[in-house]
């Protein structure tokens, strides 16, 4: 079975992905030598092969519901211009979605903005174990051995996103927004840096705030080591062209830089002091 009736072949919990295809997260710039830690959840919109299309016509993996449009090419020249490492999810947030919590119904969604997902219908237990072991604990665990690599130094976790132009028949105010889990100083310091540079559209924990409950990465990865962290997301429309995402990988690198500064504070370091052994 190829995703068009639902369900999945039962290949055991390792065998997703095939030999030829892509990892389950790409790495680009481990070394980076910011403050920065940029990641993306929804990065792809790829369904591995064995998945054939989960039962959706080609055209929807070019929708919201398959992957965050212009949200990779953002990080990407945000990681060239800050000197950051960034981390990729490599497959479709339909496949397992990578910022959800494991047993969230939109982990694996059977259906998503009112569209049904066929591949996803009855999953075994042996189906959902495959997408999680091939796709989301590599990728989180790669997030979690950089992290640690760096905690010895003072380290913010940034998380790029995009999002839906128009909501219900109405467009979205917002140009970009800045989200926070429980800490919201490098929202607020993000903010009144883009504030600063330009007249934008900013939303404060808009379009959507993080909850544990629905997010993933940022309380794990930000919250539980007591990271400044936070989500960014930028309105799609302002992505439909390489030059849009651009723009906006260079007006957050102008942000940033002018409060990397503050990172160390943040993290409970004085400015200029990152002793050895202590984390962030």
């Amino acid at each position: 079975m190829n995703g068009r009736c639902g369900g999945e072949p039962e290949l055991g919990p390792r065998t997703l992905l095939r030999p030829d295809e892509p990892p389950a997260l790409e790495r680009v710039n481990p070394a980076g030598g910011t403050h920065a830690v940029l990641v993306c959840d929804h990065a792809s919109n790829r369904i591995p092969a064995r998945l054939g299309a989960l039962g959706l016509e080609p055209g929807r993996l070019q929708e919201h519901i398959a992957w965050d449009p212009g949200a990779a090419e953002v990080a990407r020249h945000l990681a060239a211009e800050l000197d950051a490492p960034l981390l990729l999810s490599g497959y479709s947030r339909l496949v397992i979605d990578c910022n959800r919590p494991l047993g969230h119904a939109d982990s694996m969604a059977e259906r998503s903005a009112g569209v049904a997902i066929p591949g996803n219908r009855r999953l075994s237990p042996a189906a959902r174990a495959r997408r999680v072991e091939a796709l989301f604990r590599p990728y989180h665990a790669a997030i979690a051995e950089l992290l640690d690599a760096r905690s010895r130094q003072p380290t913010a976790l940034i998380s790029v996103h995009s999002f839906s132009s128009v909501l219900n028949g109405r467009q979205r105010p917002w140009q970009i927004g800045i989200s926070h889990w429980r800490d919201r100083r490098l929202a607020d310091l993000l903010l009144g840096a883009l504030g600063r540079l330009g007249t934008f559209a900013l939303g404060d924990n808009a379009p959507y705030p993080i909850e544990a409950d629905i997010d993933y990465t940022i309380p794990a990865h930000g919250g539980a080591r007591g990271l400044p962290a936070v989500m960014i997301e930028i309105r799609q429309d302002e992505l439909r062209t390489p030059a849009g995402a651009a723009a906006w990988a260079a007006r957050l690198a102008a942000a940033y830089r002018l409060i990397e500064g503050e990172i160390p504070q943040l993290c409970g370091h004085p400015l200029g002091d990152e002793p050895a052994g202590r984390p962030c």
